[in-house]
């Protein structure tokens, strides 16, 4: 399999901690300029301290508006080579109590904040030699969970909209795909875990083994696997991979 590009800039929404850090650090460690982007400056900050990194964009990928200007500023540090759109965040609830604005939360983080990253780098990215977006998704967007209907319905999106844009994009060089990692051991799914300890009583190793029961080969998913996965279809010899929502889940889909 042959590699990066010379020294690509690459944007990773979410970029400060778990999945997102993990592959920003992949990404440097194969030879491309990495900008992490996310709401919290410290967090970012810290992730350039330990080498993930080299620069730094603060902004809510639900604001439009503060989100393309920071992908603007970053673009102008150096054209942006590669989109990881990784920000999401989960909120669970039985359908009968998700109301109108958990809905809109969910789409505005999870399918929203990937329209609007696609949407700034987009226009610098397709003319040039090279480019690739990948989604993080879920394995939500290939099934259903029970009690996370609104999050389903967003990681859905994000695998329609990628599927789409990757026929748009067929005549260029850039490449479209989702990865859709199943229960991965983040602070994300440790909010998961909370919860199911809270809601049931259950002990931590017992509300873990609740969720890895999903996955065939009985464990989380690790972020630097989700990243091996991403470091792949960033590279010169996936130009063929496009349209693809790729499962890291250990059989579950």
């Amino acid at each position: 399999m042959s590699g990066l590009p010379h020294s690509p800039h690459a944007l990773v929404t979410g970029g400060g901690r778990g999945i997102g850090r993990a592959i920003a650090a992949s990404l440097v460690g194969a030879g491309a300029t990495v900008t992490v982007l996310g709401r919290n400056a410290a967090t970012l900050e810290e992730a350039i301290n330990v080498g993930a990194a080299h620069f730094a964009a603060v902004a809510d990928v639900s604001n439009e508006a503060s989100l393309k200007a920071a992908i603007a500023e970053a673009h102008k540090r150096k054209p942006i080579d590669i989109l990881i759109a990784n920000a999401g965040s989960a909120e669970s609830a039985p359908f009968s109590k998700s109301d109108s604005a958990l809905f809109a939360r969910m789409m505005d983080v999870n399918f929203m904040g990937v329209v609007h990253a696609v949407q700034a780098v987009l226009p610098g990215m397709k003319d040039r030699p090279y480019g690739r977006i990948v989604a993080i998704a879920s394995t939500a967007g290939l099934k259903g969970y029970a009690y996370v209907s609104a999050y389903t319905a967003a990681k859905h999106a994000v695998v329609g909209l990628v599927r789409s844009l990757a026929l748009e994009m067929a005549g260029s060089n850039v490449t479209v795909n989702a990865i859709c990692p199943g229960f991965t051991d983040t602070d994300l799914v440790a909010g998961s875990i909370e919860n199911i300890m809270k809601k049931t009583g259950r002990s931590r190793e017992q509300a873990i083994a609740e969720l890895a029961k999903h996955n065939p080969q009985g464990r989380l998913i690790t972020p630097q696997e989700v990243a091996n996965a991403v470091l792949w279809l960033c590279s010169e010899g996936a130009g063929a991979i496009t349209g693809q929502a790729i499962a890291v889940a250990g059989g579950e889909i």
